[in-house]
């Protein structure tokens, strides 16, 4: 290792990636297999059977956050991205809370994925005839078991992650075909053989059971797409910036068809109680209910594929993120220690992985894996949703001029963005109100609104004490110009157009 900056083409990564391996890498970060199969059962737990209205719903605000995110990497591609942007449009604070809250949520992700990895594998074991090791009982919803199992996977694909992220979206391309295949499979062969019938009020918004039901099912969902700018993250080591645009924008529009072909499957396999009462189990419970071993096993397959490729992008941007803060002296210098064989923040991605693993262990406080489920999404979904707007409204700001000099421009760069960041704003403030009203005392529960409305508190306030370090105690200059380093960045382009 060394701790000589990134101001140099590594050997292997530099501008090497393309528009499909930008896809990869955001697809499986987003990981819609695994999206599908657990979070449309814990969204319908809160919207019913009104799955199909509440994905098209999220996806407006999304999409114009993904249409802020293409933009601003047009006029400055930098891993550190809502990091930078929002630093130096915005407030330099809120610019690090943006890369911290990121850091964050997706060391939650990291953790609660890990969890449902195993529980896929001891699932499949089952399948196998396997329910006991020795004297232990093996159980798919212990959050201990599948913990255990799932850490071990998880130190397998961050190490495959530090070689380098053409080895890794090579294997996430891989994992991606099969996961698709089998996902269009049986989502279609549902849509056409369910015994529910269909119903048009499955897309009614107006239908959703309550105001409370609609703002959690929204963020649920934001949570669902979440993911998509990891293609922003690795834009370092694109080709072109463009491409990193494309494969995000390409990225979200596939979730979407994915997200909706999925919930329509669902709703017409499963009746409101089976889909809500299944947790992580309910990607196999919906196989088994198509199709006989072992061809009902194959979305389980694709489900553990899909948690174990999800496991490796959450790792990848995250480190090259904390690599961007870190050049900048907002976080410590191990962060931007880079490879000489791989070219990759290799210090740095080994970090991400045993902190994701320690906060695994510590989920151990939850003894169900489904409550563990609902806890994590829940949180990360809030701070997710002030990430996103935040760097929306860092678009808006810096993009504001547009509005006088072309109309349409800037009702695309400055006006979408800010309705999505409001929107997503307005959410969150309304659900974290309502978890704060539905309860009288705090209780380590997915029940408890205490608990929910603690979580993503803990995580934002935490982000203030260390950008607190950051500026007085290790001075660093981005609190002084909200820049971030871009000396290794390719050549900016000069117009937002």
């Amino acid at each position: 290792m060394t701790d000589k900056p990134y101001t140099v083409d590594p050997p292997e990564l530099r501008r090497s990636l393309g528009v499909l391996d930008g896809v990869a890498v955001a697809a499986s970060s987003t990981a819609a297999t695994t999206s599908i199969g657990i979070g449309l059962g814990v969204t319908a737990g809160v919207v019913g059977l009104h799955l199909p209205a509440i994905m098209l719903l999220a996806f407006l605000p999304v999409l114009g956050i993904a249409g802020a995110y293409s933009r601003l990497n047009r006029v400055e591609p930098n891993a550190g991205n809502g990091y930078v942007w929002v630093g130096r449009s915005l407030n330099p604070w809120l610019g690090f809370m943006v890369g911290w809250v990121n850091i964050v949520a997706t060391v939650a992700f990291l953790a609660y994925t890990t969890a449902v990895t195993g529980s896929a594998m001891l699932q499949l074991a089952g399948e196998a005839g396997v329910h006991r090791v020795g004297g232990l009982a093996l159980d798919p919803g212990s959050t201990a078991q599948t913990t255990a199992v799932g850490i071990v996977v998880l130190v397998a694909v961050t190490l495959t992650a530090v070689t380098g992220i053409r080895t890794a979206a090579r294997l996430q391309t891989g994992l991606l075909v099969f996961e698709y295949v089998v996902l269009l499979g049986f989502c279609g062969y549902g849509i056409v053989t369910g015994p529910h019938p269909f119903s048009l009020s499955w897309f009614d918004p107006f239908a959703i059971p309550s105001a409370t039901a609609l703002a959690q099912g929204m963020l649920l969902s934001v949570f669902c797409y979440w993911g998509f700018e990891a293609a922003f993250s690795v834009n370092e080591e694109v080709r072109d910036p463009r491409d990193a645009s494309r494969a995000g924008l390409i990225t979200l529009v596939t979730m979407l068809g994915l997200f909706l072909l999925g919930s329509v499957a669902f709703q017409r396999v499963l009746s409101e109680p089976e889909l809500a009462g299944h947790g992580a189990e309910g990607l196999a419970f919906f196989g088994d209910r198509l199709a006989s071993q072992p061809w009902a096993a194959l979305p389980l397959v694709a489900l553990m594929f899909s948690a174990m490729a999800s496991l490796q992008a959450g790792v990848i941007p995250t480190a090259r993120g904390m690599f961007a803060m870190s050049r900048d002296r907002t976080l410590g210098p191990v962060w931007a220690r880079v490879s000489p064989r791989y070219g990759t923040p290799a210090a740095g991605t080994l970090l991400i992985g045993a902190l994701a693993t320690a906060v695994a262990a510590l989920a151990l406080v939850i003894p169900r894996l489904a409550d563990m489920i609902m806890a994590t999404v829940n949180a990360v979904g809030i701070v997710v949703a002030l990430s996103y707007a935040l760097t929306a409204l860092a678009a808006a700001v810096r993009f504001r001029a547009l509005l006088r000099e072309d109309r349409r421009q800037g009702v695309r760069a400055v006006v979408l963005p800010a309705l999505s960041a409001c929107a997503l704003l307005g959410l969150g403030g309304y659900l974290a109100w309502s978890f704060y009203t539905s309860a009288d005392h705090f209780e380590v529960s997915a029940d408890n609104g205490w608990f929910l409305l603690t979580t993503p508190l803990v995580m934002i306030a935490s982000g203030f004490v260390a950008a607190g370090w950051a500026k007085y105690v290790r001075r660093s200059p981005y609190f002084r110009t909200g820049e971030g380093t871009d000396a290794d960045a390719p050549q900016l382009l000069t117009t937002p157009n």
